[in-house]
């Protein structure tokens, strides 16, 4: 980064200062900013006030994958540039994906406090079968624009990863999508009901929208079985709230969650429940990384002050 091109503000603490107190309270000029770097854990969505707040702003770069806290019609709008991540989290959150799974199917969790509690070795008997036997699918970005190449889409990127990491234990990977995509083998399914009833697993990838949201509902888990176990890497408004409600009446048989609703707040049903792996939204800290994103914000805000497009821009039509 060349500090002669810009220079940073404070860090500004949404929990504390609202935007308006912010720029008073530092006596900055509003018409001085033309980039947002935004760390999207804060609870602030970026949206038309924060757009009135900072009238030259220019580019938004987010160090997430997903742009749903981010007014993207509005952006358009103002011909505000948008730039993520791309697939830079892929890999690692891919590997937990897997783990949430296998923990859920193995009871790997459960049993390691059971022999803690009791020192005892007579923890019931986990399906390990279950892993080479189910059937389990990966959600291939599915309604968003279609793309010929699979690289090329951020979702499809960490869904495929999923995939190909389950196809080494043996297992059968299905895909929902609008329609189906000559350059995916797998089997096809434009119905999320019929997918989840000829499955044991779902796995989502897939990006929070205004169509996705809730797209796993109370007839869908019905439709997976009290067998059946749910994995959610992407956002947890991807699924109903009957989720914990399905979970506590066994109507299905277990869940890996990465991300949750109101964030750090998790349900405290879920808390006493064994047949769920709870992880702190942090699939992807790793430092390696954090390292990578870090550099990937630089990169795209050396872009934009070179006049350049960011490295990984987000379509805002």
């Amino acid at each position: 980064m060349s500090p002669q091109n810009y220079s940073l503000s404070k860090p500004w603490n949404v929990n504390s200062l609202t935007l308006e107190q912010f720029m008073v309270e530092n006596q900055y000029d509003p018409s001085m900013f033309q980039a947002l770097i935004f760390c999207p854990l804060c609870p602030l969505p970026i949206n038309k006030m924060v757009f009135q707040l900072l009238p030259c702003l220019k580019v938004v770069v987010t160090t997430s994958t997903g742009v749903n806290h981010i007014d993207l019609s509005e952006c358009q709008c103002r011909g505000i540039q948008v730039a993520n991540v791309g697939s830079l989290y892929s890999e690692d959150v891919a590997d937990v994906a897997v783990a949430l799974l296998i923990g859920v199917l193995t009871s790997i969790v459960a049993a390691d406090r059971f022999v803690r509690a009791t020192m005892q070795f007579d923890f019931p008997q986990a399906s390990y079968s279950k892993i080479v036997l189910s059937d389990f699918v990966g959600f291939f970005d599915i309604l968003r624009a279609l793309v010929k190449d699979i690289k090329s889409s951020r979702f499809e990127a960490l869904a495929w990863k999923v995939a190909k990491r389950l196809e080494a234990f043996g297992c059968i990977i299905l895909y929902l999508s609008r329609k189906k995509k000559p350059f995916i083998t797998y089997p096809f399914y434009s119905n999320m009901l019929e997918l989840a009833s000829n499955s044991d697993a779902l796995v989502l990838c897939c990006p929070l929208n205004e169509e996705t949201r809730h797209m796993v509902n109370k007839e869908v888990m019905l439709a997976l079985g009290n067998k059946g176990v749910i994995v959610n890497v992407g956002r947890w408004s991807l699924i109903d709230e009957e989720l914990v409600n399905c979970l506590i009446e066994g109507h299905i048989g277990g869940a890996g969650l990465d991300v949750f609703e109101n964030e750090p707040n998790v349900p405290q049903q879920l808390l006493v429940l064994d047949n769920v792996i709870l992880s702190p939204h942090n699939a992807a800290f790793t430092n390696e990384t954090f390292m990578a994103a870090t550099q990937l914000v630089e990169d795209n805000l050396e872009a934009f002050f070179s006049n350049k497009s960011p490295v990984t821009p987000i379509k805002l039509n």
